[in-house]
């Protein structure tokens, strides 16, 4: 059985978020977590080649990466493919979910291996087999186990039961089965079981977010005030309030009246989704555009802009942490009159 498997730059070994630029290349044999991918295949099975990616250049250079993870399939022919596992790292997740897609495009099995929050699973869930993880790394020998033998199986063309019985996220699909009762009776045996107090579960799974309606346009920002909340973790430097670089809980405000822009210096950065060069030594009006937004106050293009800025990151943050957070936002951002707000991402 021979395995191709895809890690990005930290995994496989070139470098942290300084070097999420870097082209892919293929490596002989394992490397990293292959390693202990290859352990877990046991003698039928051996890592012939890793493709090793920066994250952003990935991202940004699809049509290049796929390309070359195609010319990777058609040099080593693999009978599997496996891709990470990305943990709850957004980028790296979209690298292996692609890899995945355009393994299956090549007819070629392939196993990934990410949290279910994930924007690689919102994105390719559909064409990946997708073992779940959480947050933590420490995690790596269970889930590169379990990739392990999915992959032996799906390479021996074996065809996996559904994602209830499996273990993998589930993919959207819905097939039809025989059951020994009809659905009305399992309808009336699942509330009965509810009624009293027994465990159920129901035959449909669906996880879904919150739809939110988009605001009507404002005519005009001449007499509007406007506020700045960002995900993007600026803080004052030293990081005074010990915000996290990630799954943040909280978010916090920070003076800016009387403010033209943010100096390098007083402020940094302690996001920890991506890097910080640019911020930090460069222009912290990056994350938060203190001084553009001055520019159009002073051209009256802007009614006037809130004395502080709002900061969290929004690395890896709960889905339920950041409504809780953006409540509070909301709320004193109305109190205060803001009439407008510049949200900014990473």
């Amino acid at each position: 059985m021979r395995v191709l498997h895809y890690l990005n730059q930290f995994f496989g070994g070139i470098g942290g978020e300084d070097h999420a630029g870097e082209p892919p290349r293929l490596v002989d044999g394992a490397v990293g977590p292959g390693r202990a991918l290859e352990a877990s295949l046991g003698e039928p099975g051996s890592v012939v080649a890793t493709i090793i990616c920066g994250d952003n250049y990935f991202v940004e250079e699809e049509e290049r990466s796929r390309r070359f993870v195609q010319g990777a399939i058609d040099k080593r022919n693999p009978d599997v493919i496996v891709a990470g596992p990305a943990f709850d790292a957004g980028r790296y997740g979209l690298a292996c979910g692609l890899v995945c897609k355009i393994a299956g495009e090549a007819g070629i099995p392939a196993v990934t291996a990410m949290h279910p929050d994930n924007t690689g699973v919102l994105t390719y869930r559909r064409e990946m087999i997708c073992v779940p993880t959480g947050a933590a790394v420490a995690e790596m020998p269970r889930v590169v186990s379990r990739m392990a033998e999915l992959a032996a199986r799906l390479a021996a063309g074996e065809k996996l039961g559904s994602a209830r019985e499996e273990g993998y996220i589930p993919r959207g699909f819905r097939r039809d089965v025989i059951r020994e009762k009809r659905g009305a009776e399992r309808a009336v045996d699942m509330v009965l079981a509810r009624i009293a107090g027994r465990d159920f579960e129901s035959e449909i799974v669906i996880r879904g977010y919150d739809p939110v309606a988009p605001p009507p346009p404002l005519p005009s920002l001449r007499d509007i005030k406007i506020a700045i909340v960002t995900s993007g973790g600026l803080v004052p430097s030293g990081n005074p309030d010990r915000l996290t670089a990630a799954r943040a809980e909280e978010y916090f405000r920070y003076p800016i009246d009387g403010l033209s822009d943010l100096e390098v210096g007083e402020w940094e950065t302690i996001h920890g989704g991506y890097g910080h060069k640019w911020v930090n030594e460069r222009d912290p009006n990056y994350v938060v555009p203190l001084r553009a937004l001055r520019e159009l106050e002073a051209q009256g293009e802007i009614g006037s802009i809130y004395p502080h800025y709002l900061a969290t990151t929004g690395n890896g943050t709960a889905v339920n942490a950041a409504l809780r957070m953006g409540e509070r936002i909301v709320e004193e951002l109305s109190s205060a009159g803001v009439g407008a707000v510049i949200l900014v991402a990473t």
